[in-house]
């Protein structure tokens, strides 16, 4: 076996300061139920010499492996995960001479940012042995696990909503996972997933509810640290949140490169969220130490209809940590922003994904990104799972 460098050395609750050995199965902390999170021994690594060696590797999120939690290269389910690009917006006037970027997933295998946490929590729990695993879903990351798990040769069974977009029900049984429709929302969905799975000797790959896929989430972080450091840091990154694993990847990430002295300033990280779905921005706005349930909850982008992100509070932790903020916006503006990345900028953007762009307006409004500013989107998925969607909108002419 070879290593791969891998510097874990346990999991962490941040609720109650819990930490557990990470050799076998970990799911939520024993003690209170809350999220664990992995640790690293970061006094075993030579930051700087670090650094420099990154620009050797193979530019695929595994270059990161120190930071990573797969000790052997051997357990790695890798589909060739690429580094995503940043592509330069430009600054146009209507968003008051912001410096404009998009960092764009839409390229990692099946088609979004849920390959990152998949690649990563598939080949742990391989690695410790794990055969048999599941997750409820709104459709990206069903896919990515059925994906994952093919590569990996385990077992996957994925819970999806009924009205889930068709091509991801396909591809998820493309993959040749089994695939459960029920109604409801992803709440209602996950519910019912983890009661029928109980006592089944099935994992449970739910977003926060197993310490790894944030690891995955993570390498956004590293990728635009690697890519834009030291001088062209974004000072905002703009991001769609439904569960908010990605905001606590990307915050857990600058946290540990400050703490190797890497990096001095982090981003400001801010929750975009449509109207009809809004518990984190909710909490942000009230000074809520977690987010409660939504009523009704209603969106256009599947992905960020979470009614009630579990961890909640890390998620929070994360926006409220770096300075950050939350803001909505409503469905009719997510499908324009669909079609103005599109025809302005040649992007393929998931309705989740245009939901940052579709955010600029309001936040320039209210102040909350500034002139002069480099302000990064995060697009989270191709938008090719929703060609020919009848959205109120969304065939209406690019602005001018």
């Amino acid at each position: 076996m070879s290593a791969t460098g891998s510097l874990l050395s346990d999991l962490e609750c941040r609720a109650c300061c819990t930490r557990a050995d990470p050799a076998g199965p970990a799911g939520v902390c024993p003690t209170c139920g809350q999220a664990l999170l992995a640790t690293y021994d970061l006094d075993r690594l030579e930051p700087n010499a670090w650094r420099r060696g990154l620009s050797g590797r193979e530019p695929s999120l595994w270059k990161y492996a120190e930071l990573l939690p797969v000790a052997a290269t051997e357990s790695i389910a890798s589909l060739g995960e690429p580094t995503t690009p940043v592509i330069p917006l430009g600054a146009g006037a209507e968003f008051a001479g912001i410096d404009l970027l998009l960092k764009d997933d839409g390229g990692l295998p099946t088609g979004s940012f849920k390959a990152r946490g998949m690649a990563v929590a598939v080949s742990r729990a391989r690695e410790i042995g794990l055969r048999r695993l599941y997750v409820p879903s709104a459709g990206n990351a069903g896919v990515a696990l059925a994906a994952y798990g093919a590569r990996a040769g385990v077992r996957v069974r994925i819970y999806l909503p009924e009205d889930t977009p068709a091509p991801m029900k396909a591809a998820a049984r493309g993959y040749g996972a089994e695939v459960r429709l029920l109604p409801g929302t992803l709440r209602e969905v996950g519910a019912e997933a983890r009661r029928a799975e109980q006592g089944s000797g099935s994992f449970d790959m739910s977003t926060m509810r197993e310490p790894y896929r944030v690891e995955g989430k993570k390498t956004m972080g590293l990728e635009i640290y690697e890519r834009m450091s030291p001088d062209r840091m974004p000072d905002a990154i703009v991001y769609p949140t439904g569960g908010g694993t990605g905001l606590v990847g990307m915050y857990k990430a600058f946290s540990e490169l400050r703490q190797l002295g890497l990096l001095e300033k982090a981003p400001r990280l801010v929750a975009v969220q449509p109207a009809g779905c809004a518990p984190i921005v909710r909490a942000l706005r009230e000074g809520s130490p977690r987010a409660e349930p939504w009523e009704s909850p209603s969106t256009i982008a599947p992905g960020l209809l979470v009614p009630a992100p579990f961890a909640s509070e890390r998620v929070l932790e994360a926006v409220r940590g770096s300075g950050g903020t939350g803001v909505t916006v409503s469905d009719s503006e997510i499908a324009r922003a669909v079609g103005e990345l599109a025809r302005r900028h040649g992007i393929s953007a998931s309705p989740e994904g245009a939901a940052t762009y579709a955010a600029l307006p309001s936040l320039v409004r209210e102040q909350r990104l500034r002139a002069g500013e480099r302000v990064l989107l995060y697009n989270t998925g191709s938008g090719l799972p929703f060609v020919g969607a009848a959205w109120p909108g969304r065939d209406e002419p690019p602005s001018p």
